[in-house]
């Protein structure tokens, strides 16, 4: 993987870039829909790659390491080869999947010792493991295992959990190092900075992960309930200290603002569901605002979901006909409503790379963060 740093905002740290991959480039920044289970909920494959131009996607560790299982991803040649997508694709290592199982998990040096929260059965992740079956799954960028701790979390826990998974990090590392893809390209892989809100400990963490010299560098551990302004100092610190050379990787975040605020400090990739899960329940993204579909105000209101935006599923359908849809309680709402979100956020990411092209970032985010997030 390589990367190459094509524009900067000069009165913010905004900039854009190109990461290239053995499945093809990703300009940044890049927004990354989130496919759990190997797919991005209630959206096909070629509507990503064609409606939504989506430049890469997630899976995820533990998902699919329970269903439908590593022997047949493996057997049908990968993620890539089962679920159809051609483009570049990110695996997590499971670590925010082990922290919401806090009732049935327990966490020591070896690994994590789990349940299944399909059928109850134990399982175990070590750094080791999650090496292997992200080799199995195959994804083009891989995430080291690692520890995130909640919000709030004492001082004493987030220190230990912190060095643990800077421990964590070296066994990951070495196996990565000592062992190859199974289906002929390139894998990379991304260690994680943790540290809670905590300044002196995320400066710790940002430095040990810097030394390590990847070829990105994800930031973990927020987005799960801290204030934004806790989330934005802490990324700006963390940024502060990563290769500046090198693609930063914000996890789970966010809203739309959180994303143009993190790309103005010098953020590269990002994921959520949040737009997936809120279009699942009625709300739209748009570029006037933000909707709840299923309000009665929308009943007739005849114009397309979003006449600014572009995209086929935002020109062609009505409010009152997805707000129809919504409570009519039929499938095709959530598909209509994902398809919209993604196109949103896709667009988002796409307008701060050209603003940042521009020379106009900064002002241009301080403009439009208001209205985006603005309630219709």
């Amino acid at each position: 993987m390589t990367f190459s740093i094509t524009a900067h905002d000069p009165q913010s740290k905004a900039r854009t870039g190109t990461l290239t991959t053995d499945h093809g480039p990703i300009q940044t920044p890049i927004f990354m829909p989130v496919g759990t289970a190997g797919t991005v909920k209630a959206v096909h494959q070629r509507e990503l790659e064609t409606d939504i131009n989506a430049e890469i996607i997630l899976g995820n560790t533990y998902h699919l390491y329970l269903r439908p299982g590593l022997e047949v991803v493996g057997q049908a040649g990968g993620l890539h080869a089962f679920n159809g997508w051609r483009r570049p694709i990110l695996t997590d290592s499971g670590g925010y999947q082990v922290y919401s199982l806090s009732n049935t998990r327990k966490i020591k040096e070896e690994g994590v010792t789990f349940k299944s929260h399909i059928d109850g059965s134990k399982h175990i992740f070590t750094p080791e493991g999650v090496m292997d079956i992200q080799r199995t799954i195959g994804a083009d960028i891989m995430m080291a295992f690692d520890e995130c701790t909640p919000y709030p979390c004492e001082y004493t826990y987030a220190r230990q959990s912190m060095e643990m998974t800077h421990r964590w990090l070296d066994r990951c590392i070495d196996r990565f190092d000592t062992t190859e893809g199974h289906y002929g390209y390139r894998q990379t892989l991304f260690p994680i900075v943790q540290g809670s809100t905590y300044s002196d400990l995320r400066k710790q963490s940002a430095e040990v992960i810097a030394s390590k010299e990847r070829e990105g560098n994800a930031i973990g551990g927020l987005a799960v309930g801290e204030p934004a302004e806790e989330m934005y100092s802490t990324i700006e610190l963390v940024n502060s200290i990563l290769p500046i050379d090198k693609p930063r990787y914000l996890m789970g975040v966010g809203t739309p603002a959180n994303i143009l605020e993190a790309i103005a400090l010098g953020v590269d990739m990002f994921d959520c569901v949040m737009p997936t899960r809120n279009a699942r329940h009625g709300i739209l993204f748009t570029t006037e605002g933000i909707i709840n579909i299923k309000n009665e105000k929308w009943s007739r209101d005849f114009s397309p979901l979003d006449s600014g935006l572009g995209g086929y599923a935002s020109t062609f359908y009505s409010k009152a006909y997805l707000r129809h849809l919504f409570k009519a309680e039929e499938l095709l709402s959530g598909q209509i409503a994902s398809l919209h979100n993604l196109t949103f956020y896709l667009w988002l990411v796409r307008q701060a790379r050209a603003h940042i092209a521009a020379g106009d970032f900064l002002s241009w985010k301080n403009g439009i963060i208001a209205r985006l997030m603005h309630r219709l």
